[in-house]
């Protein structure tokens, strides 16, 4: 062997480690993309992406901006209700490892399309719970007590008081029946056990046995939950079978003190319908933390009515529980990401 090639070798075995060293170091300092589309999401989540990840952010979440910086990131942290479609994901490109929304309501997401292309999904079910069932509770009271409509009394100086002046329903002894009884509708049957209440109705895909062991609530059919109930609670996502199963029919069968209350999608409930029942008083009240559409116009007839509780989709609008929706998309993301699995995959 010539010095020659025996210079050249050694030259390429220290190239070789070369290259081996820069390609570990690539590799240990690579960080992988994630966009979150709304830049107002808690701390919580932001802090946890950030540690690991290159984190990019929407500044106006218009979808315009969402689908142009979603390009080649490797996340998306999913943090509004514009659809989550093919057009998203082929916007993203193929190299998207993981998706997270940050809610419990996925109906905006194209879930057979996101797993087709077999890109890991997640969401944060359960831990919006407690919060949703406080806020069900509390249409349920302020629709039954007229509070929106005594507010406009002293408003409009018509506070006369007198025996039989702005009388409510009574939730003690009242028979309340529940659409749906998954985690959320189960909480809201957990506090209702405080109120004294006459009957616990529900109406499920199936009966459920914690139901009855827990709550002692009866499962019924739709039909017989709506023409018993004092109180109807909407707790069911919305579906092709849910879509405007609330409608002129079923508030026709429902009794006349009748309170129904809204805190799972408001395109479950037919609007017209239910601005014409509460006009009429087919139906005494609603209270509705969800509607159709959102945002409400200022101007739609559901707000000029004295017995529709209005409230801005704020379900799971507190500090604690956003921050725990966030850290959990978040932690869906990182894991996702690696590889593994979600700490609350979409099933």
């Amino acid at each position: 062997m010539t010095k020659f090639t025996s210079f050249c070798s050694v030259c390429l075995l220290i190239f070789t480690f070369s290259c081996l060293s820069m390609a570990s170091q690539s590799t240990e300092n690579w960080r992988p993309k994630v966009l979150i589309t709304d830049k107002r999401i808690p701390e919580s989540g932001i802090e946890i992406l950030q540690n690991k990840c290159e984190v990019i952010f929407c500044e106006n979440t218009s979808r315009e901006e969402i689908l142009s910086k979603s390009k080649g990131v490797d996340g998306i942290l999913w943090a509004t209700h514009s659809p989550l479609n093919a057009e998203a994901l082929d916007a993203a490109g193929p190299q998207l490892k993981a998706l997270s929304t940050m809610s419990a309501g996925i109906d905006y997401v194209d879930v057979a399309e996101v797993k087709r292309r077999n890109i890991p999904l997640g969401y944060t079910p359960q831990v919006l719970d407690n919060a949703v069932a406080d806020m069900a509770v509390g249409l349920m009271i302020a629709a039954a007590r007229r509070y929106h409509e005594g507010r406009l009394k002293i408003e409009n100086s018509q506070w006369t008081g007198g025996p039989q002046w702005m009388l409510g329903q009574d939730i003690t002894e009242s028979v309340v029946g529940i659409v749906g009884f998954g985690n959320i509708g189960s909480k809201i049957a957990q506090r209702l056990q405080g109120f004294e209440i006459g009957q616990l109705l529900y109406t499920a895909r199936s009966e459920k046995p914690e139901a009855k062991k827990k709550y002692k609530a009866k499962f019924v059919t739709f039909e017989n939950l709506i023409k018993k109930s004092d109180f109807v609670i909407i707790a069911v996502p919305l579906t092709n079978e849910t879509r405007g199963m609330f409608n002129s029919e079923v508030f026709k069968k429902m009794r006349p003190n009748s309170v129904l209350v809204n805190i799972a999608r408001g395109e479950i409930v037919n609007t017209n319908d239910l601005v014409e029942a509460l006009k009429t008083n087919e139906i005494f009240a609603a209270g509705l933390d969800v509607m159709d559409p959102e945002p409400l116009p200022a101007d739609h007839p559901l707000m000029s009515l004295p017995n529709a509780i209005i409230v801005p989709h704020l379900g799971s609008a507190t500090l604690e529980t956003r921050s725990q929706m966030s850290t959990l998309a978040a932690h869906n993301i990182l894991a996702g990401i690696a590889g593994e699995r979600m700490l609350a995959p979409v099933p």
